[in-house]
This record gives C-alpha cells, sequence and structure tokens, in this order.
C-alpha cells in the first residue's frame, strides 16, 4: 500500500487530472484506487484487481491511497517551493486508518505501507532553474503523521519494497 497527497486544490480538480490520459500505451490516466478528502469522505475510483497508476515500478503490486492535500501545489517543481504547509485534517487521517484496517482484514496478504516519497526518490531539474536538483515525489511529505499510521494499523512500514 503506497499513501500519497494529490498535490492538488481539491478532490475535483484530482478527479479531472485523473481523468487525463498520460500512458498513451495503456490509454489510462494516474491515479490511485482511493482518495481520502479532507472532510474523511472515502471514495474508491479503481477497483482493487486493476492496475492504477500511482507509482512507477510499483503499480502491478501495490495500492494507491490519495489524500486531498496542496502539497507543493501549483509549483510542484520549483527550486524556492520544496517546502509543505497544509496539515492533514484528524478526519481524513482518521478515514484513512479505517480504510487500512479494513483492506488489510479483506486483504490478507497485505502486508507493508509505504510513501510515495520513499519509492520514488528520482531527483529532476528544477522547473525554475534546471542546475538545481529537486526531488520528483515528496509526498505524502514532511507533515504526514507517520508515527500514528504506524501504530494504528496492522501493517508493516518499509522504504524500500520487499523483492
Amino acid at each position: 500500500m503506497v499513501i500519497h497527497c494529490t498535490e492538488l486544490p481539491d478532490l475535483a480538480t484530482a478527479r479531472e487530472f485523473g481523468e487525463r490520459i498520460h500512458h498513451e500505451s495503456s490509454r489510462t490516466g494516474n491515479c490511485g484506487h482511493f482518495y481520502i478528502d479532507r472532510d474523511g469522505r472515502t471514495e474508491q475510483w479503481a477497483p482493487l484487481h486493476r492496475i492504477a497508476h500511482h507509482i512507477r515500478g510499483f503499480n502491478e503490486r501495490s495500492i494507491g491511497i490519495e489524500l486531498v492535500n496542496l502539497g507543493r501545489y501549483p509549483r510542484w517543481l520549483e527550486s524556492d517551493r520544496q517546502d509543505v504547509t497544509e496539515q492533514y485534517p484528524e478526519t481524513q487521517i482518521s478515514a484513512l486508518i479505517e480504510l487500512i484496517r479494513q483492506l488489510a482484514m479483506q486483504h490478507t496478504h497485505l502486508r507493508w505501507i509505504s510513501g510515495h516519497q520513499h519509492l520514488d526518490r528520482e531527483s529532476v531539474p528544477a522547473s525554475d532553474d534546471p542546475a538545481i536538483l529537486v526531488q520528483r515525489k515528496i509526498d505524502p511529505g514532511p507533515l504526514f503523521p507517520w508515527p500514528r499510521i504506524k501504530t494504528s494499523t496492522p501493517l508493516k512500514f518499509v522504504k524500500k519494497l520487499p523483492a
């Protein structure tokens, strides 16, 4: 299971972005399996038997959960905009914990949980200065409450996926 933040202003914008074609070979967009809005409302956008394009190299063997959060929006890769300032609301984190618990009970093969930032460590040229490298993905980011997730869910936290 991989936790993300949308790095977009709201759920509607995330939906529109996810429905755009980003992968010509498969004619699919980028999206997670589940989205949790700031108020805790949870929506499933892709069935679990389908591959959701949420993290390069791990899509085939992971469930993607997206949390609505601004992240670095709208200047994702600018060198001076790499701080995340939006806190995750309590209702959103509680909904996430409940979803993880439900999925772990229903799918006993689920063993690990990680963040997008832990699995995609690629650095890319900053959009405002190509001489500066920035991390391509930083979500769910430094304000995400990993200690609470680790103690509240049955899954093992990993920074690198087991083979």
